[in-house]
């Protein structure tokens, strides 16, 4: 898998974790037929432009520059609220992209319709972070 990296870190290895757990994931490959699109999560400390062709994972860009890699839409949030999806057991308001845009500092941006149609299998990439770790 191919990433755009300003430098080798702890961020290009989570990339892969989270490819390979998404990939492996048997929901989302379930789910995932008609799951295409790229979307970037932003992390504050580092960004990630997510591709998924046909529910499955091709390509995470780490810190790319603002015109490197297109996406449809953007997930926000801040440090701690990333790291709070990346609990074994989240706390409150870290459960779910939802509870996080009402409470939290989750933002969604772009394309949401793009987000609506592919919901189920994003939702299950942000709860894969409950065994990967955070993006930060």
């Amino acid at each position: 898998m191919a990433a755009v990296t300003r430098s080798p870190s702890a961020a290009a290895s989570w990339a892969e974790a989270f490819a390979s757990a998404s990939n492996d994931d048997p929901e989302i490959q379930a789910h995932g037929k008609y799951f295409t699109c790229s979307y970037l999560l932003d992390a504050t400390e580092h960004q990630f432009v997510v591709k998924v062709e046909s529910g499955r994972v091709v390509d995470v860009a780490v810190d790319p520059g603002p015109l490197d890699v297109p996406y449809q839409f953007a997930i926000r949030a801040g440090v701690e609220t990333w790291r709070g999806f990346g609990e074994p057991v989240p706390p409150p308001m870290c459960h779910g992209i939802w509870s996080a845009t009402f409470r939290r500092d989750m933002k969604l941006e772009g394309d949401v319709l793009v987000l609506m149609q592919n919901l189920r299998c994003i939702t299950r990439q942000i709860e894969l972070l409950r065994t990967i770790g955070a993006p930060v």
